[in-house]
């Protein structure tokens, strides 16, 4: 039995949650995966898997071993390319997890330039939701970090910073108006995250210049009428563009209906909380190349600073 083989398999079933998924993605026979597997629960005398018609569940057994075996195949990821050519080492799948609205509005617009420059190397890019720490299993993950602390054992890399700024569909404002200072927000609807629900207030900080870093007070305002709460950045902002209510966006989220007149900024002396964008890897000896090279991307595509690039409309 070839384990390393079959170590593969099994994470590769886990990924994809099913059988037929990880043939599909390894270019194997349904029936292969599946002795395959059977080989190495047999080799290992313990099951991994316990099946049913409808899901696959790790035991408690194969959830360790899912994780040894994980970072062994990392292990001899690196150790291949260490020892490969520079043509082999820009060659392979990349994974990448990244926060969904950051995914949507930054990411994919600039990935045909990556992939342009870098065409052997395939992203697989997963978007489950925020993401405040790096992922061990992928190769970067993309940060999304607000008043929290970094934690954890990664090397990190800064983008870029994106500070909420409040909006207002055009037509909001026709038939509402405009807030002239914070406590006026109290008189208007609004689409607020959830926890600013809760605590019926929003914390807004007064900008230097349009820096995202150039805050120098804050004032806490009431919630006002709050006509949806969701967490969901794109919710907030398609209820934004049909003109429910003032909503707070990261300006990564909200430069481009900005510049296309979709949304007109609301008190722009003032953002709400500010996000740090960060690329972080596992602390590994060896990176792969392709690792670097995006990194490389991500690093020059967003800035590297504590500037926010998507304040700058023009």
């Amino acid at each position: 039995m070839d384990q390393l083989r079959s170590m593969r398999v099994f994470s590769q079933v886990i990924s994809e949650g099913s059988f037929a998924g990880a043939a599909r993605v390894l270019d194997m026979a349904p029936a292969v995966v599946t002795r395959t597997l059977a080989e190495l629960e047999a080799h290992l005398g313990a099951r991994l898997l316990n099946r049913t018609t409808r899901k696959l569940a790790l035991t408690e057994t194969g959830a360790a071993y899912l994780e040894l075996a994980r970072n062994i195949l990392l292990d001899v990821e690196e150790a291949d390319a260490f020892a490969g050519s520079s043509t082999q080492l820009t060659k392979g799948c990349l994974r990448v997890v990244c926060p969904p609205a950051f995914a949507v509005h930054q990411l994919a617009p600039h990935l045909p330039r990556f992939r342009q420059s870098q065409p052997n190397i395939t992203l697989e890019l997963s978007a489950p939701g925020p993401v405040v720490t790096a992922d061990e299993h992928f190769d970067i993950s993309i940060l999304s970090i607000g008043e929290q602390v970094l934690e954890g054992d990664f090397v990190v890399r800064k983008l870029a910073k994106s500070a909420f700024i409040l909006c207002a569909a055009p037509s909001y404002i026709a038939r509402h108006g405009k807030p002239e200072q914070p406590t006026d927000l109290e008189q208007f609807e609004g689409v607020l995250p959830a926890v600013a629900a809760l605590r019926q207030g929003v914390t807004l900080y007064r900008q230097d210049g349009g820096s995202a870093n150039g805050g120098h007070s804050s004032l806490l305002v009431p919630a006002g009428k709050v006509a949806i709460t969701t967490n969901h950045i794109d919710m907030m902002l398609a209820s934004g563009l049909a003109g429910i209510g003032i909503i707070a966006l990261p300006s990564f989220v909200a430069q481009v209906p900005l510049r296309e007149g979709r949304l007109t900024r609301v008190l722009p002396e003032w953002c709400g909380v500010t996000l740090t964008l960060y690329a972080a890897v596992p602390s590994r000896k060896f990176m792969p190349a392709r690792t670097r090279l995006f990194l490389d991307f991500l690093v020059r595509t967003f800035g590297g600073t504590d500037d926010d690039p998507w304040l700058k409309l023009d």
